[in-house]
């Protein structure tokens, strides 16, 4: 099998993000002043324009809000069928995350998921999504 692609961590945007994955947390950019969660992470708000997000862990708790079932490989990395699927966060739900699930499992919209962590490196872990039962 081939060597999955790894995320750039050390990024002055990013970087809280992964570092709180490495560490089994899910941690997304929040605005202090207007308490807007700030995803795509940036640390500027851009609803009041406050500079100084800060990163706050939340429940790796969603709803799924999409999927799409892919069946044609295009990378070795990632051998078909893969599920993609976006995941609305519980305690940020304007936020959506992206996960992968191997197969095809039985889903439904609105159905709760929580995050599992995926550990590409000893330094690098992924957040990833599964079905809550």
């Amino acid at each position: 099998m081939t060597a999955r692609p790894v995320p750039i961590t050390d990024d002055i945007d990013t970087g809280g993000f992964w570092a709180a994955a490495k560490t089994g947390r899910l941690a997304i950019r929040c605005c202090p002043n207007c308490s807007t969660w700030v995803h795509l992470p940036r640390v500027f708000c851009p609803v009041c324009h406050y500079r100084g997000t800060t990163w706050k862990q939340v429940r790796g708790l969603g709803r799924l809000y999409t999927w799409a079932i892919v069946e044609q490989q295009i990378d070795p990395a990632f051998p078909t069928p893969y599920t993609l699927v976006v995941v609305s966060l519980v305690d940020a739900p304007d936020v959506r995350l992206i996960g992968r699930l191997d197969g095809a499992p039985e889903l439904a919209a609105d159905m709760p998921m929580e995050i599992v962590f995926d550990a590409l490196t000893s330094d690098i872990a992924l957040p990833q999504w599964k079905p809550r039962v």
